[in-house]
């Protein structure tokens, strides 16, 4: 009797598999739309701005990498509160409190904003006391402070973005996202050149394409049947959620911050190399081109977050240790076909943001580190979305610590000023911080009790 219940056995686990590879690709190829779409805005303001000149492609990246690291990386850490919150509650099918949890996290993101406005008032000042280029400070400072209304549409938009993942909405991001990357290319280019407007019309740019993706979506979730039974709703409620989604909230966003924040000091140590607009444009074309591709991983990592959050609220705990198997294997897979492309494309992929032939060749030289380096970032994203999805942002929190901040800079500034590296050192040394990161988040995932993880959500729920 024992053989043909094992046969069973293991034709329902592959059964299982199969099911969860269908939900976590049918979800993650519409979320690398959205992802992609979000993340162009600024990589195409980048193009565009980067090709009026050296130093302005080397002003809006440092602008970028200040912005990204003090403002929208804090906003989308708060925001991963969510992915825990209402994906657990929605695979319990405890619908109303979705609403409730989104409307609590727009009100705790809009609030964080005033102080990430205000600090950006005075990048300049903070740039040049840590010896940028005046003339790239400059350009950088007019570019955040135009930037600032993207903030507060970027709260509100991360916020709904995660109400309607947690639900399998995906559709209805696609559509608002694609639209919002449509309006923005024409203009950001008319405001650019046609206006003269330079750094500050890709700023502008970027801000209203925000805004009109965040007001998409909310007109969105207030008028469709599908978000009938989850609602947003404007109520006391929904304040006494503050402690719950802060739980969560903090040390989620600690672990999405110390992460991006490690690769754009990079942005700043390059700074401070003796030809600092040569080693800062061939870096930041090198972080764009790796966030761009980190885009689809993370795809991957939030249809794993929303899959592995929905079965353990449902108490699934074996078709939530699928979910995190399969998205580890679909982008360990996606992220190799990937790395191989832009190896044989080294010698091309460059012009795409300068015509300096000296700047696209010393980006050719530091790709075959870039191209080992996807292949780990996109494991990290895929493990990233499992511990969001299983409320463990503290020990993602802890790991990247240890890392990025233990490993990662100190092997960068070692091989970078005192190895005489310069750019290779430091994509070398996060390269190290980044590989420490994944295995470590593999150890966690593979020895993760996936029943416990569901008596802990139904608890919690």
């Amino acid at each position: 009797m024992e053989a043909p219940l094992l046969v069973k056995a293991e034709e329902e686990e592959k059964n299982i598999r199969w099911e969860k590879l269908k939900k976590v690709a049918s979800m993650a190829a519409p979320m690398v739309a959205v992802n992609l779409s979000q993340y162009l805005l600024q990589a195409t303001s980048t193009m565009i701005v980067g090709h009026q000149s050296e130093v302005s492609l080397a002003g809006i990246a440092l602008a970028s990498s200040f912005a990204n690291v003090t403002g929208f990386s804090l906003l989308f850490g708060l925001s991963g509160a969510l992915e825990t919150l209402c994906g657990q509650a929605f695979g319990a099918k405890q619908h109303q409190k979705l609403g409730s949890y989104t409307f609590t996290s727009i009100v705790s993101l809009l609030i964080v904003c005033f102080p990430v406005s205000l600090l950006w008032i005075f990048i300049k000042k903070i740039l040049l006391s840590f010896h940028q280029d005046p003339q790239v400070s400059e350009i950088a400072s007019v570019y955040c402070l135009w930037l600032i209304p993207a903030l507060f549409g970027y709260s509100v938009l991360q916020s709904l973005v995660r109400y309607l993942q947690s639900q399998r909405l995906i559709f209805p991001m696609v559509l608002s996202s694609l639209t919002a990357l449509c309006i923005h290319i024409p203009v950001c280019w008319v405001l650019v050149y046609s206006l003269g407007f330079g750094a500050k019309g890709a700023a502008i740019s970027i801000s209203l394409s925000h805004c009109l993706n965040a007001v998409s979506l909310w007109v969105f979730a207030k008028r469709s049947r599908a978000c009938e039974e989850t609602r947003i709703q404007i109520s006391k409620e929904a304040f006494g959620h503050m402690k719950a989604f802060f739980k969560l909230a903090v040390p989620s966003a600690l672990m999405i911050c110390l992460e991006w924040s490690a690769f754009e000091i990079l942005i700043l140590l390059s700074g401070l190399l003796p030809n600092a607009k040569l080693e800062t444009s061939v870096i930041s074309m090198i972080f764009t081109t790796s966030s761009l591709h980190y885009n689809l991983a993370s795809a991957v990592g939030a249809a794993a977050s929303t899959n592995v959050a929905n079965e353990l609220g449902a108490g699934n705990p074996v078709a939530a240790s699928a979910s995190a198997f399969l998205a580890i294997t679909i982008a360990a897979s996606e992220s190799s076909i990937v790395s191989i492309a832009l190896f044989f494309l080294r010698g091309v992929w460059g012009y795409a943001y300068s015509d300096v032939e000296e700047v696209t060749r010393y980006a050719a030289e530091i790709t075959p580190i870039l191209c080992v380096s996807i292949v780990m970032d996109s494991v990290s994203a895929a493990l990233t979305g499992i511990i969001r999805g299983a409320g463990r942002q503290g020990i993602g929190a802890y790991v990247n610590i240890g890392a990025f901040y233990l490993v990662g800079i100190p092997v960068a500034i070692l091989l970078c000023f005192v190895l005489h590296l310069n750019a290779k050192g430091l994509w070398i040394g996060i390269f190290s911080g980044c590989t420490l990161q994944t295995v470590t988040l593999l150890l966690v995932t593979a020895f993760t009790s996936w029943s416990e993880e569901a008596m802990k959500a139904r608890e919690n729920l």
